[in-house]
């Protein structure tokens, strides 16, 4: 089981585009450092969808290999492609991650039907663990609870990560699906709620910039101790409203490099943070203690 603090890592990049290899290497060592419990690599706020084939498979190889098992690795492996998400999934079985976390297919608005066909037919193409991801307000499509419901008990799709913000439908997850069947949040905003009602974690954006408080932050929730949580989580909680100031991940990757992290180039389509927003980000950063 995948549980706590887990971060949508981001990616580096030089103000070029090119892959910064070194803040790469050094972020996972301070996520480690810090009590971060697993690092996703290479999914949305790792700019997945710009990334070609070979540089989001060895960005997955090489934070598997400097890892080292220390913490479990889940390789962001989804596509709007069935064939595509197979050919990133095995690859990242071969790299030896631990698991991989599956984007509804984005663009192409699939059915309910054609989700569950999606993602059955990538389980049974790997064995390795899987972990849904419902992202309607980025993918224009909805994985519905029936549908998790369908998939849970195909053995190695073992999570879901649900990201609406929607509480009810944590709920009805949890109180619907097996119990060994994980519900991790996707939205910072909630996530402390989340896991006081019982899930299992939280896949971060937040974490990036601030990891040894959401990491915390995620340990008490999830022990049912809602009073730290809620203390932590009010102590952050200007870092997860601008941190969506702009698209994910725009604002983070900018926060990351006034925090000295990374050198803050990132891909067109996107763009960096606009400079209205800066001021606003610098001081977000400063009042959560990180900056």
């Amino acid at each position: 089981m995948f549980s706590g603090s887990m971060v949508a890592l981001a990616t580096p990049m030089y103000a070029d585009g090119s892959l910064d290899w070194d803040s790469l290497h050094n972020l996972v060592e301070w996520h480690i450092e810090q009590g971060t419990r697993a690092l996703v690599a290479v999914g949305t706020t790792g700019e997945s969808a710009t990334l070609d084939v070979g540089e989001h498979i060895e960005v997955i190889r090489r934070v598997v290999d400097q890892v080292a098992g220390r913490i479990p690795v889940i390789a962001g492996t989804g596509a709007n492609s069935t064939s595509e998400a197979i050919e990133l999934t095995e690859a990242a079985a071969k790299c030896g991650a631990d698991a991989c976390l599956l984007v509804t297919p984005y663009y192409n608005k699939p059915t309910q039907e054609g989700l569950f066909q999606h993602y059955k037919a990538i389980a049974k193409a790997v064995s390795i663990p899987q972990i849904l991801y419902n992202v309607p307000g980025r993918t224009a499509v909805d994985l519905l609870p029936d549908t998790v419901r369908r998939l849970a008990p195909i053995a190695n799709i073992v999570g879901v990560k649900e990201a609406t913000g929607d509480l009810e439908r944590a709920r009805e997850l949890l109180d619907t699906l097996p119990k060994e069947f994980a519900v991790y949040s996707g939205d910072d905003a909630t996530a402390m709620e989340l896991m006081l009602m019982g899930g299992h974690g939280n896949i971060s954006v937040t974490a990036n910039v601030a990891p040894a408080a959401v990491a915390q932050m995620c340990e008490a929730a999830m022990a049912g101790d809602a009073d730290t949580a809620r203390a932590i989580d009010q102590r952050i909680r200007i870092l997860h409203e601008v941190l969506f100031l702009e698209s994910n991940p725009i604002p983070v990757k900018w926060a990351l490099r006034e925090m000295g992290r990374i050198d803050g180039g990132i891909r067109l389509p996107l763009t960096s943070l606009s400079p209205e927003h800066h001021a606003t980000v610098r001081e977000a950063l400063r009042s959560a203690g990180v900056l």
